[in-house]
């Protein structure tokens, strides 16, 4: 009777680590375990020699210079700026991207139009076009929001054409048949077939923004991560550099559970 009522008493922990083993945890647990390995390494490294710390500093002290950026509230002054330029730039951007893309995806003449003019200009480096902003709207917050929109909209527009493009016929025939009016074909049709390919736009999109912003302030700007980074690396505080491209990595990280959150939200059926 003891030895079955413990069996009993033991199968219910069994099934737990059952549960807790399972594959998606496993992978949450991996996704943790490697930066951690990865910073491990790393420290060790520098602790016995291995690397030149000169140019690849322990991450303590990437994390100590870090911890002093924040408590002066550089580090703070410089990620919020980045973040409304960011911010602005990407809605200035993706907003237009959707609504042109979901008209050239409904009718052919809208796409007549503009398709050459997207497949003539997405090749050119963004960044490329970054003087000539500079130009038209000067050095100051607006040539960043315009550099950041121009990098988004492409992405999100091709992204939103595809969708649409791929959504069965029989539903926008039924819309015609109907007499669907066009706002209808917009809001009840387009925007929801087209919703996964939209979202895989705008992630797109977030993870170009980021890269744009940093190259932006490089060379047009007093503030901001890209001027922090840059400006370290021309004072050679490589600490301070090493916090810049960390906040850069946490900003791609951060970005990219959101957009998996909106998408789940937004999304539900494709995750089930």
């Amino acid at each position: 009777m003891s030895t079955a009522h413990s069996a009993a008493e033991a199968a219910p922990d069994a099934v737990k680590r059952a549960r807790w083993l399972n594959r998606a945890n496993v992978e949450r647990l991996l996704s943790v375990l490697s930066p951690i390995v990865l910073l491990a390494i790393w420290e060790l490294a520098a602790l016995f020699g291995w690397m030149d710390t000169r140019f690849f500093p322990a991450p303590s002290e990437v994390f100590r210079a870090a911890w002093t950026m924040l408590q002066t509230g550089e580090l703070w002054a410089n990620l919020w700026i980045s973040l409304v330029r960011i911010g602005v730039g990407f809605v200035v951007g993706a907003v237009p991207g959707i609504l042109i893309g979901l008209a050239m995806g409904l009718f052919s003449p809208v796409r007549a139009i503009i398709q050459p003019l997207v497949d003539a200009t997405f090749p050119i480096p963004k960044i490329a076009i970054l003087p000539l902003f500079m130009m038209i709207f000067g050095i100051g917050e607006e040539s960043k929001y315009a550099i950041i929109a121009v990098a988004v909209i492409y992405l999100v527009l091709i992204n939103t054409v595809a969708g649409v493009r791929n959504i069965d016929k029989i539903y926008l025939d039924v819309c015609k048949n109907y007499r669907a009016s066009n706002l209808m074909m917009f809001t009840d049709v387009a925007l929801p077939g087209a919703l996964p390919m939209i979202v895989t736009g705008l992630k797109l999109g977030m993870g170009i923004a980021l890269l744009v912003i940093v190259a932006a302030e490089f060379v047009g700007a007093k503030s901001g991560i890209g001027y922090l980074i840059w400006n370290s690396w021309q004072t050679f505080q490589v600490e301070r550099m090493y916090v810049g491209l960390l906040v850069s990595a946490l900003l791609g990280f951060a970005s990219a559970i959101l957009f998996n959150v909106l998408e789940r939200i937004l999304i539900p059926w494709k995750h089930h």
